[in-house]
């Protein structure tokens, strides 16, 4: 998916007693000049580098793309997704995933406590993280370009009294998401058109962040192809 979405590559490493001449070049099509930059190496060195040894791998050394919030192009009526110091790999690949799935336009990390290149992230993102316009930018910079935009903001939070269906989020909406432990900050709530949550009816007093995401996301997904019911 790295390949596919244009992800600039220095070298693909791989171990020729391991992975087949096959699979190599099913990958030198994805892009242009691949042949010159693959570069066998030994079990010993796959071992080192590699997240599993012993499987047909191929190890990708790739560029990260320089992006600003500035160049994005938006549609006409954009679903955004911001997360507020997510700190779980395996939660912020899930999240990633859901919002690929979803056609999420662009999704906003501010002041991530973890790596979102991070080996679990890509996992657990199933590779959907090559696939999104992600930006890490202070919550500042995010809500300044949110409001040039003229997007409306939707914050979950847990002290508030619209449920999330009862919320019209065929507009251009940006959906705000926080920890579990903690929610989202007082600056976010402040900076919300509406505060919205999910009723929950039994005894625990939180869903996981990648379940809550999924949930709003696909309502968002639900009120445009069918408009609000």
């Amino acid at each position: 998916m790295a390949l596919k979405a244009a992800y600039p590559i220095e070298f693909l490493l791989y171990d020729p007693s391991v992975t087949s001449g096959d699979i190599i070049h099913s990958l030198l099509d994805l892009q242009a000049g691949l042949s010159e930059k693959r570069i066998e190496v030994s079990t010993a060195v796959m071992e080192k580098i590699a997240y599993r040894a012993g499987v047909p791998n191929v190890v990708g050394i790739f560029s990260i793309p320089n992006r600003s919030l500035e160049d994005v192009i938006l549609p006409s009526c954009p679903l955004i997704l911001i997360l507020e110091t997510v700190e779980k790999p395996g939660n912020l690949g899930a999240i990633l995933r859901t919002a690929d799935a979803a056609g999420v336009d662009t999704v906003i990390l501010c002041d991530p406590q973890t790596d979102w290149y991070n080996p679990n992230v890509i996992r657990a993102s199933l590779g959907a993280i090559f696939n999104l316009p992600i930006f890490d930018v202070t919550a500042t910079l995010a809500l300044q370009w949110i409001q040039q935009q003229n997007i409306t903001i939707f914050a979950t939070h847990l002290e508030a009294s619209q449920p999330y269906y009862e919320c019209d989020m065929t507009k251009a909406i940006a959906l705000v998401m926080g920890t579990e432990s903690d929610g989202i900050s007082d600056f976010w709530i402040q900076a919300a058109h509406q505060r919205i949550i999910i009723p929950m009816f039994g005894k625990v007093d939180s869903m996981n962040v990648s379940v809550s995401t999924a949930i709003l996301l696909f309502e968002a997904i639900r009120q445009r192809s069918k408009g609000v019911s």
